[in-house]
């Protein structure tokens, strides 16, 4: 199987099935504010061009590597700090290199699983709906919260976090599921952030401010597992 794009996909790019019907919804109301009048009309088009648009989903070619940790989401890195595990998960004080990703309302929400493994933890939070790029959003935010377990025993730790305009985090995955490197695990609606925890004896990839890609820019690594030679690439 090729790993370069056909022209169909590149023109043609799926949709989650979590917005088909809010866009089957968005395409009557279209059509009803066209029979009240042009004007209307146009500013449903607009409104269909969004939801189309922010629930796209294409295919990724993601690297796959038991040395390697992905990035979740698509968006602008807006913060590494020093945190230990999130309290809920009761991980003890271990400390991570926390990375948060910022997704505005023209990223591609959906979210994809950072390293292959079994997700060994789960947890749920229900809570406010502050700025996501706001570093308090980790810990007040409605969020949801997975560990996943690779195949030499690390735990990897990583969050959807609900912002200001998202209202609705998605998962398709639940505890006990095996996952894949890169797997798409769920989407958060109109704007939000991703944050994983790494490991400290990897070595971070990127820098506050870089653009990350979802399920194909690798985080960090883990050079004393890692090598060229073990790297390869999956369509996803």
């Amino acid at each position: 199987m090729s790993l370069l794009p056909t022209i169909k996909e590149v023109l043609f790019v799926p949709i989650h099935p979590k917005g088909r019907v809010i866009i089957f919804m968005v395409t009557v109301l279209c059509v009803l504010l066209f029979m009240i009048s042009q004007t209307t009309g146009f500013i449903g088009l607009i409104l269909l061009a969004f939801c189309t648009f922010f629930f796209r989903n294409p295919d990724r070619i993601c690297p796959q590597s038991d040395g390697i940790i992905l990035a979740t989401g698509d968006g602008v890195v807006s913060n590494i700090s020093i945190s230990t595990a999130p309290k809920e998960l009761d991980m003890g004080d271990d400390e991570y290199n926390k990375i948060s990703i910022f997704l505005n309302v023209f990223n591609v929400h959906v979210n994809r699983v950072p390293v292959a493994g079994k997700i060994v933890k789960q947890h749920y939070i229900a809570g406010k709906f502050l700025n996501a790029s706001l570093d308090k959003a980790s810990e007040y935010n409605e969020r949801n919260i997975m560990v996943v377990e690779n195949a030499t025993g690390e735990q990897i730790i990583f969050s959807q976090i609900a912002g200001f305009v998202a209202r609705r985090i998605i998962c398709s995955t639940k505890e006990g599921d095996l996952v894949a490197q890169g797997e798409r695990y769920g989407i958060i609606r109109f704007g939000s952030r991703c944050d994983i925890y790494v490991p400290m004896h990897y070595d971070l990839m990127i820098e506050k401010g870089q653009i990350a890609i979802g399920g194909e820019t690798i985080l960090a690594v883990n050079k004393e597992r890692f090598s060229s030679e073990s790297l390869n690439w999956k369509k996803l």
